[in-house]
């Protein structure tokens, strides 16, 4: 028996949402490329139109687009809101999280080596605040591959105009942020939601001997926690932020 043409786009959970009132032409290109044939008319069933995240560019036989990246500044000088744009379908979306050479025309030159992924089972599960020294310190790009968190950097380069000074942002699956963390500050989140999985791209190897940390507690920052976060053993017992020395300097 063959299938209705809107049982290809039954309403589903999604984190890619756009009011009804998208247009009635995004609904005839997806079933169009079912190979269905529809009326000039639409139908009644708005409730049945696939739904896409407002930021995606969407479009009948979208290809070979030049996708960018919404470059965001922050309080902290150097640290940066990366957010690619999405290019989305009935399917879902496509989009480019990094591009060397777009970035570099940006000012923005790293070279990435490592990439880790972290799963955090419960809510409230918070690692930082890190770091790992020269000579094999590292620019971190952070996105969330699943959930939601909120990520944080600390600045700890001795002599900065914001020596100690914090910046948060939220990350998740559906706003597609990146928060790119460079060498000198600490790096931390704590989860909103359960099973998040964080992503993210780093410009050294890791390096054990220069691993370091800092208590999370005890740089000021606000991170929006109701109840005490879970912590590893490592964590919990990090030095606070006035015993610490910083192995980073400010270079202007």
């Amino acid at each position: 028996m063959a299938k209705s043409v809107f049982e290809y786009f039954r309403p589903k959970r999604s984190a890619y949402h756009e009011p009804a009132s998208f247009g009635f032409e995004i609904l005839r290109c997806a079933v169009k490329s079912k190979g269905f044939d529809v009326g000039d008319s639409a139908p009644k069933t708005h409730h049945l139109l696939p739904r896409f995240h407002p930021r995606y560019s969407v479009g009948c036989n979208r290809t070979h687009e030049s996708p960018s990246m919404q470059i965001e500044k922050t309080n902290l000088p150097g640290v940066l809101i990366l957010t690619p744009t999405r290019f989305g379908d009935a399917r879902g979306f496509f989009c480019e999280s990094w591009n060397r050479k777009r970035m570099e025309d940006h000012g923005i030159a790293l070279d990435f080596v490592q990439d880790n992924h972290s799963v955090s089972a419960e809510v409230g599960t918070l690692r930082g605040l890190h770091y790992q020294s020269p000579p094999h310190a590292q620019d971190k790009l952070v996105r969330c591959g699943q959930g939601a968190l909120f990520d944080v950097a600390v600045d700890i380069r001795r002599g900065s105009p914001t020596y100690g000074q914090w910046t948060g942002v939220e990350l998740t699956a559906e706003n597609g942020k990146q928060l790119l963390v460079p060498k000198g500050f600490l790096h931390g989140f704590v989860t909103r939601d359960p099973n998040t999985e964080v992503l993210y791209k780093c410009t050294d190897y890791y390096a054990p001997e220069c691993d370091g940390g800092v208590r999370w507690d005890s740089c000021g920052v606000d991170w929006g926690m109701t109840s005490a976060p879970i912590l590893s053993a490592k964590d919990t017992d990090a030095v606070t932020f006035d015993a610490f020395e910083s192995p980073f300097d400010f270079e202007g």
